[in-house]
Order: structure tokens, then C-alpha cells, then sequence
């Protein structure tokens, strides 16, 4: 099984929700789209997070959007008023969770890049 970085697929978005934050993954097509569904897990992102203390790690499916949303409660120590976090508004975490690497079916590049 291919094992790829995920921004090979998809690009990210993020942001603080109080002591938590939130990550969308976007996928470039719906190709991509059915990888991400069949291969991003809360549990998978739950554990490349683990360092952080994310808590745990909730997904949304937002198939209109061919999207996942991430919500990880506790991966901001608090949230941006009080911790001592360099990123306490979890901007950086969608930029981050694109470094992370997932297996996937076979799937042919064209199909699901940008």
C-alpha cells in the first residue's frame, strides 16, 4: 500500500476554539476526497498530535466541501489568553498536518493532485 504525505492531496486550515482548535483538510479533488475518508482517521490524527496533548480528536465529514474537520479540545494548553504555547491560536496545526504521512489504497496521482 502507497504510503504519501497528505498534502500531496489536500490543503489545511486551522484555528483556536477556546483551549481547543480546530483543522479542515480540504481535498484538490474527489478522488482525494475518498482517500482522505478512507484513510484520515480521528485516531490517526489523534496520534500524530499526541505530543501536544490534543485530547480527543473528533472528525466531521463535510462532503459538500469534499472536507474533514478535525476538532482536537485540549491541544491549545488552555487557549490563546493563557498559554504558553509559540502558536496559542493553533494557526499553524493545518500546515503541520500536512507533513503527516497516511497509507493509501492504490490511486493514480493525477486523479487527486492540486
Amino acid at each position: 500500500m502507497p504510503n504519501i504525505r497528505l498534502g500531496d492531496i489536500a490543503y489545511a486550515r486551522s484555528g483556536d476554539k477556546g483551549a481547543g482548535a480546530n483543522i479542515g483538510v480540504i481535498a484538490f479533488s474527489p478522488a482525494g476526497y475518498e482517500i482522505l475518508r478512507e484513510s484520515l482517521s480521528a485516531s490517526a490524527v489523534e496520534t500524530f498530535f499526541a505530543p501536544m496533548g490534543p485530547g480527543r480528536v473528533v472528525r466531521y465529514e463535510l462532503r459538500n466541501l469534499g472536507a474533514l474537520n478535525f476538532v482536537l479540545p485540549t491541544i491549545l494548553s488552555g487557549g490563546g489568553s493563557v498559554s504558553l504555547r509559540i502558536d496559542a491560536q493553533g494557526k499553524a496545526l493545518g500546515q503541520a498536518i500536512l507533513e503527516m504521512r497516511i497509507d493509501v489504497p492504490e490511486y493514480n496521482p493525477a486523479e487527486v493532485s492540486a
